[in-house]
């Protein structure tokens, strides 16, 4: 394992566990359906690339999550405008709508990803930053192509554990990304992202080890009462650490505490 390429040690044998009812199959059917329709319609539009309003974008982002069944709760601070680095611990392949429902941004992804059904074309058309990670000496040429986007203004979003865990567990943040952040001389906001079943953690929505993306869809599709949480954190100055190990600590979320629902708003 090198520090581009991490995995963690979470599995579905090992930590998913699908607790509460699960929803009627036929309902099942129809959220995978709905989740389809949104992704293709997101395809259909984006040759309208930068003219498609930014909060057109976040309802739509919100809108796929709430297709699968699963609520929405976003509470914390506003992204700010200009160059951003969106950084969120990484569980599920819901994470990258949620996240973008923060702030649009271009994805960084796994070269894998453009192989996926409805996904990959949709990645790759909203000007996702493919890597290769199994090809280390790529890692300079992936950090300077993120600075560009940082510096031409635009918000780069990107998982920095590399690898999705189970919610119960979390790796660290791999300090390469942040080298971009301190060249292009822009923002981090990190971003903590969690999922819950009548307030308790769930793994239902994991995406981990050698599961297929289509057993993780149809087992969120089939899951009653799931809720993503997405706390905001403050944007970080990049500038204000002196080197990436640091400003990756800085990002670093520590474990989720307990939630206060008298403080938390949801999201329609």
């Amino acid at each position: 394992m090198s520090v581009w390429t991490p995995s963690a040690p979470c599995t579905p044998r090992a930590c998913i566990e699908q607790r509460g009812r699960a929803t009627a199959v036929p309902r099942a059917v129809a959220r995978i359906t709905a989740v389809v329709a949104l992704m293709l319609a997101g395809i259909a539009l984006t040759p309208f690339g930068r003219r498609v309003p930014a909060e057109w974008v976040r309802r739509w982002c919100r809108s796929i999550v709430r297709a699968a069944g699963v609520r929405v709760r976003i509470t914390g601070a506003d992204a700010p405008t200009g160059g951003l680095l969106l950084v969120a611990n990484h569980i599920s392949w819901l994470d990258i709508p949620l996240l973008a429902a923060v702030r649009p941004a271009r994805m960084v992804a796994k070269s894998d990803i453009r192989d996926w059904p409805v996904a990959g074309p949709l990645a790759a058309r909203g000007g996702a930053l493919f890597i290769d990670r199994d090809r280390l000496r790529a890692l300079p040429d992936t950090v300077a192509r993120i600075a560009d986007a940082l510096r031409a203004g635009q918000a780069v979003g990107v998982f920095p554990e590399g690898s999705t865990w189970c919610g119960r567990a979390q790796g660290s943040f791999r300090r390469a990304v942040f080298q971009a952040a301190l060249d292009a001389h822009v923002p981090v906001q990190p971003v903590r992202l969690r999922y819950r079943i009548a307030g308790t953690a769930s793994t239902a929505p994991a995406f981990i080890g050698e599961d297929s993306l289509l057993a993780s869809v149809w087992r969120v599709a089939m899951t009653r009462g799931l809720v993503a949480e997405v706390e905001v954190g403050e944007a970080i100055p990049a500038d204000t650490h002196p080197d990436r190990r640091t400003l990756a600590r800085a990002a670093q979320p520590s474990p989720p505490p307990q939630p206060d629902w008298t403080h938390t708003a949801l999201v329609a």
